[in-house]
């Protein structure tokens, strides 16, 4: 299951906040904040995914993500790889070095990144 863009921006400040009441989780987002409805519906499906679950307190509850950042971050960078670079993870390395504005020290640093990856194998 995916998350839709305004369940992705709740899940980052959840990821963020690692634990947090609705009143905390209203607090992080910016002006125009949601009225308390629409996060609440929001978190509503997004437990019905399982990507959120919450702890009791009374009659409060403290939400806190199922699924870790990195975890949803591969799974979704490993789809467009999928999607976009017909499964070809070099494809996709080919597009992001060519098309992105990295500087040399940047495109360094991957290559050093990659070097201990392949001598990690």
């Amino acid at each position: 299951m995916e998350l839709s863009k305004t369940e992705e921006q709740l899940m980052q400040y959840l990821w963020k906040l690692e634990k947090a009441f609705m009143k905390d989780i209203l607090e992080v987002y910016p002006e125009p904040k949601p009225a308390t409805t629409t996060v609440a519906t929001l978190l509503k499906r997004m437990i019905g995914k399982g990507f959120v679950a919450y702890k009791t307190y009374g009659k409060s509850r403290e939400y806190y993500p199922l699924v870790k950042k990195e975890d949803y971050f591969s799974r979704h960078v490993n789809g467009l790889i999928k999607t976009f670079f017909n499964d070809s993870a070099s494809q996709f390395a080919s597009f992001f070095t060519r098309k992105t504005d990295l500087t040399k020290e940047e495109l360094q640093e991957l290559k050093a990144i990659i070097d201990k990856e392949i001598k990690n194998k």
